[in-house]
């Protein structure tokens, strides 16, 4: 039987999902002997065109030739899969699309602008192209890789935890540091994945993965203003890694209007 074929492909990012591939180290190599990488720059493979059973994708959509070269991988794919949160939210490329000054930014940074060729706003994958899985976090973990390849390579729907990183705590007995600290933390908000890892070694959760089901990010920004955070440290606090995630994006508005209403906050 002709073994699944996987590729990997990198757009605008920092490699560092990729990187969540070579660390499953000694698992990895038993993971080829399963499978076929046709495609995986970081790891020495190359034909970007192969077509293949699953294409996992790093990145965001940041230039023109991106989106030229999303619809291919689309087309060349059975299950695309998304990861990490520049691929799922734009990461944190995405931050420019909140100041709305793309050329004057660009000229500003650039010796020679004019060679530069971006669009005016950051786009996740799923913005131009239907993804089939979404795997958040900055970085993704390799547990969430291995376990998505093994659930797709047997045909069934891998799981999808939307857990809230809180709950992650108590199945860790990790201290609450926003309870017991008053440390403003997005854990009651974001969702699991990465294990706690913040919470357990006593520092808040940053929101590194998405948003949580049924997020209560108004509630939570509520929370934060008690603590004392000022309206414009508020959004900074949604408007992070996942800024274009809809619920922090949403939230990060209504206190970044409210800072920019009253100057003395």
């Amino acid at each position: 039987m002709t073994r699944p074929r996987v590729a990997v492909h990198k757009f605008s990012s920092c490699d560092g999902c990729q990187l969540a591939f070579l660390n499953l180290g000694e698992t990895l190599l038993q993971l080829n002997e399963q499978v076929d990488i046709l495609h995986f720059l970081e790891a020495g493979m190359n034909d970007a065109s192969a077509d293949v059973d699953i294409a996992f994708v790093e990145g965001s959509l940041s230039t023109p030739d991106e989106l030229t070269r999303i619809r291919q991988v689309r087309a060349n794919s059975r299950y695309l899969v998304s990861i990490g949160a520049c691929a799922t939210s734009g990461g944190l490329q995405a931050l420019r699309n909140l100041d709305g000054n793309h050329d004057e930014w660009r000229d500003a940074i650039y010796a020679r602008p004019e060679f530069i060729r971006t669009l005016k706003e950051v786009r996740p994958i799923a913005a131009e192209v239907r993804v089939d899985l979404e795997l958040w976090g900055c970085p993704v973990s390799s547990t969430q890789i291995l376990a998505a390849i093994r659930a797709l390579l047997f045909g069934v729907a891998p799981v999808d935890d939307r857990d809230r990183v809180c709950l992650e705590c108590k199945r860790q007995q990790a201290v609450c540091v926003m309870v017991t600290q008053g440390i403003p933390c997005m854990g009651p908000v974001t969702r699991t994945g990465c294990g706690a890892l913040c919470p357990r070694f006593g520092r808040d959760c940053y929101g590194c993965y998405s948003p949580s089901e049924t997020a209560q990010t108004a509630t939570l920004a509520r929370r934060f203003s008690g603590l004392g955070l000022l309206p414009d440290a508020i959004a900074r606090r949604f408007w992070l890694i996942n800024s274009q995630a809809p619920p922090f994006l949403q939230t990060g508005r209504v206190f970044h209007r409210s800072a920019a209403s009253d100057p003395d906050d």
